[in-house]
């Protein structure tokens, strides 16, 4: 799904106009990134959890050339599904 489709979602269950429900879903997303590139996690219930990690930096290798590089420190995010939403898929897979 994408961006444009999720505004379409909430254009036809809101009745919102396009320009308005392409404004609430770039907020929101807006929301979630300035929370995350300040650090902090976003836990979204039934949903799931943003969690942002510091990586240390680590001796890598370049995969062509077999080089030896040094991978710099870094934040990543990672995602973990929240049970609800875990059995939401399972349970939907198997009817």
């Amino acid at each position: 799904m994408t961006k444009l489709e999720i505004v379409n979602v909430l254009y036809e269950k809101l009745g919102f106009s396009k320009r308005e429900c392409a404004h609430i879903v770039d907020m929101f997303f807006e929301v979630i990134k300035s929370t995350l590139s300040k650090g902090e996690n976003v836990k979204l219930s039934g949903f799931g959890n943003f969690v942002v990690k510091d990586k240390k930096s680590r001796r890598g290798r370049n995969p062509q050339t077999g080089k030896e590089i040094e991978i710099s420190q870094r934040r990543v995010v990672n995602f973990r599904l929240s049970q609800v939403l875990k059995d939401d898929i399972n349970n939907k897979n198997k009817q």
